[in-house]
């Protein structure tokens, strides 16, 4: 087993273990900016901690940091606030692992996008994947208790929000893997070191600068909830730096198919910690783009 995979598996695992934690954020009395911004504010120190170890360990000094690594780092950054935002945004809609698996439409998008703009061909099976993909989101998109007398309907917030969230992942693994491929050494771990914090030092100070702005007070009550929100930091950086790492080693496309088991933590975690109940139609959702996705990563 090539080391990307099974760092890719921790990785995942780790994410859906912090996923969990910016859950409980919300019954904090947080705003979904502040949850987000947990994710990073913490996260930032450790990550430069990690980067100067491994900087001062190699004996190069700091590397060169050109225009097209900040263009990729800046861009991946941007992409994983925005879906990250939508994420904690889509737990108030649903239940965990549904949040979770909504998402997973991040696979689906890329592989049509990556079709229009680059012009990669898909496989009959590629498209036989997307369409049960597709379907899976449609069962899980049905809200759980339509309005009397009236049919529900798939375009929903929900549906929104997830969609949103599972394009803007796929761009900031493309982002990242960019950024990484970018610092000229041959040192794994310091690349995505190094990578990591100079995306979650912008991230924090583009998240820092938007809640002053537009919600005011709420840096003080990230602050405040220090404990809890230092966790979210702690285990942000570490599955950060899982998948910065697996990023450098392997093709983004590939590491974020593997990372998808990260939806079968995630209904463990719902299950076993939140008490939530999924609807065996929601599980068929699951299951449907469960499969999908494998399919697209083994036959495709």
């Amino acid at each position: 087993m090539t080391l990307w995979v099974p760092v890719t598996l921790a990785a995942a695992l780790v994410q859906a273990v912090r996923f969990s934690l910016q859950k409980r954020l919300k019954g904090l009395g947080l705003s979904t900016g502040g949850a987000t911004f947990s994710r990073f504010l913490f996260a930032a120190p450790l990550a430069w901690v990690a980067a100067a170890v491994l900087i001062a360990a190699s004996g190069q000094g700091m590397p060169a940091l050109d225009a097209r690594f900040w263009a990729f780092a800046v861009a991946g950054g941007i992409g994983q606030i925005i879906a990250t935002f939508c994420t904690v945004a889509l737990f108030s809609e649903r239940s965990f692992a549904v949040g979770i698996a909504f998402t997973k439409t991040e696979t689906v998008q890329v592989a049509l996008v990556s079709g229009l703009i680059l012009g990669d061909r898909t496989s009959a099976w590629g498209y036989a994947a997307i369409l049960l993909g597709v379907a899976g989101v449609i069962l899980l998109s049905r809200p759980p208790k339509p309005a009397e007398g009236k049919r529900g309907s798939i375009f929903n917030k929900a549906s929104a929000l997830g969609l949103l969230a599972g394009g803007f992942f796929g761009a900031s693994a493309i982002g990242y893997r960019g950024a990484t491929l970018e610092i000229a050494r041959d040192d794994v771990l310091l690349r995505a070191a190094l990578a990591l914090a100079c995306v979650t030092t912008f991230q924090t100070l583009a998240m820092a600068a938007w809640l002053r702005w537009r919600e005011p007070g709420e840096l003080a009550r990230v602050l405040r909830a220090w404990r809890p929100t230092s966790l979210v930091g702690v285990t942000g950086v570490l599955g950060s730096f899982g998948w910065f790492t697996a990023f450098t080693l392997e093709n983004a496309a590939y590491v974020r198919s593997v990372g998808q088991v990260d939806l079968v933590f995630s209904y463990l975690i719902s299950v076993l910690m939140f008490r939530e109940r999924v609807r065996p139609v929601e599980l068929l959702g699951i299951g449907l783009l469960t499969l999908g996705i494998l399919m697209i990563v083994t036959l495709a």
